[in-house]
């Protein structure tokens, strides 16, 4: 998706004035949100998508009108057409559109339309999005604000989205610009790193490009608020200077100059906890005040995303710090992020969507916490797209080099073609060079063998971890039905 193909910093009409609404690529885990919120505002919906899908039942049930395949006739009765960030323009409902001259809007212009005023958080960073917006939206549930919330995926035991009547949390997607679009009374940024150089070419432009975000924070808001994290370089240097400008930014981190300090972390298989030490008055959180935070998930990681969350709440919106505290204690978690599918024959699978190498390290880590006892960590990785196995392939290796078996399986193109020379056994090669304590390290599989594979090498206490962003999800299910037990959710890829 170019940023050419959209203006981010126009103006979107009301949702009232959408009309019929056609969602290309709509049983995505991004468009699927956007279509459920569509439908609760009250507009006529239609949408369409390459295969079957649960999702595409739930939608259909709720109230969409969906096809299968894509064909211009589907946008025939159309007045807006929104497209994801994998919808070419040689797509034959896309070109319609634009032949007709359609209102054509990207997701996130969708989601800026249905905001109406409403005070929104925008979430965004390289790595922690879906989990930060997801434990904010559950945070918020439990402090009785009724939040309406797109996330890019679905809180386990519940939805993706709902239109909720509060405040509206966003995962805003910086990997085409788009998440220039909602002008968020508040916003978290997690991390600035080098990733999405397909689209942004290097990591300065990357940082200019958060620096952009920056700047649509508050906008018409004179209240609006930056949390950013005092641990990461890109998030350091971008607070520095929004600071010198006198813009309102809170921190959050290990460090002892952050706003909000995490001090005493301790992580285990299944929870993690903390003491937070306020060094400054934030809204509702006194300065000098401590507070104790227990998550029911493992890994330093997913602590972080958690402060994270608790600051836009109290500081962002004046929520309570006990109840935001106790909400967080009882966060479900979501789909695909250290989601755990279950236990067979003494073997734990795990499935996660990390696919740049800062979330490949942290995921990996919170795994080699979980096993227990004399049990070994089993990495599944699907490497995702071609130009981001070839610029971080030694980077993949570092992150990887925490479990004691790797099975890398072919390279995940998604809108990419292949390039030659390059595929997983970079990665592999990498990974013996260096020092690490991987065993055993595995190439050359896909998804359709590796379960096989996989049920010849465990054994009791293993913990399997399946890692990337294609269709590596079809690993774990099948790996827990060759064991002889079937899984705790539904297989689908993304």
């Amino acid at each position: 998706m170019s940023a050419e193909r959209f203006n981010f910093a126009a103006a979107v009409p009301p949702v009232a004035d959408l009309g019929v609404v056609h969602l290309i690529a709509v049983g995505g885990s991004g468009m699927s949100g956007v279509a459920r919120m569509l439908l609760a505002a009250g507009c006529v919906v239609s949408g369409s998508d390459q295969q079957p899908s649960s999702t595409l039942r739930e939608l259909a049930a709720e109230g969409a009108q969906v096809h299968l395949g894509h064909d211009a006739a589907h946008v025939g009765g159309a007045d807006t057409v929104i497209v994801s960030g994998a919808v070419r323009e040689t797509n034959p409902e896309l070109a319609a559109a634009r032949s007709r001259g359609l209102r054509v809007l990207h997701r996130a212009q969708g989601i800026a339309a249905l905001l109406g005023g409403r005070d929104a958080v925008a979430v965004a960073g390289a790595n922690g999005k879906t989990t930060t917006a997801a434990m904010l939206t559950h945070l918020l549930k439990g402090c009785g604000a009724d939040p309406g919330y797109v996330l890019g995926s679905a809180l386990l035991g519940g939805s993706n989205a709902a239109l909720g009547t509060g405040p509206v949390v966003v995962e805003a997607d910086e990997s085409d610009g788009s998440f220039l679009a909602y002008r968020p009374r508040v916003a978290v940024v997690t991390n600035i790193t080098a990733d999405h150089l397909d689209f942004y070419g290097d990591l300065a432009g990357v940082r200019r490009a958060f620096r952009r975000f920056a700047d649509t924070v508050g906008a018409g808001a004179p209240d609006g608020l930056l949390v950013t994290s005092a641990d990461d370089p890109g998030t350091k240097a971008l607070t520095r200077e929004l600071r010198e400008l006198g813009r309102p930014v809170l921190t959050w981190g290990s460090s002892a100059d952050a706003d909000l300090v995490l001090d005493q972390v301790e992580t285990g298989a299944a929870s993690g906890s903390t003491v937070l030490r306020c060094t400054r008055g934030l809204g509702p959180v006194k300065a000098g005040s401590e507070h104790r935070l227990e998550i029911p998930m493992p890994g330093r990681h997913n602590l972080h995303n958690a402060v994270a969350a608790l600051l836009a709440a109290t500081a962002g919106l004046g929520q309570s710090i006990d109840t935001t505290v106790q909400s967080l204690a009882t966060f479900p978690g979501t789909r695909r992020r250290f989601e755990r599918l279950g236990v067979a024959a003494g073997v734990e699978v795990v499935d996660d969507y990390a696919h740049n190498p800062d979330k490949v390290a942290a995921v990996v880590l919170a795994g080699r916490s979980a096993v227990r006892g004399a049990g070994r960590l089993i990495v599944v990785f699907q490497p995702h797209l071609y130009s981001r196995t070839r610029a971080f392939a030694e980077q993949f290796a570092a992150g990887l080099s925490g479990a004691d078996v790797v099975v890398l399986l072919d390279v995940y193109g998604a809108r990419e073609e292949p390039v030659p020379g390059v595929d997983s056994e970079l990665i592999a090669q990498h990974l013996r060079a260096g020092r690490s304590s991987v065993a055993e390290v595995r190439v050359g599989n896909d998804p359709d063998s590796a379960p096989g594979e996989l049920a010849a090498l465990v054994r009791p206490g293993d913990l399997v971890l399946t890692v990337g962003a294609g269709d590596v999800t079809k690993v774990g299910p099948r790996l827990l039905l060759a064991l002889g037990r079937s899984p705790n959710t539904t297989e689908e890829t993304h």
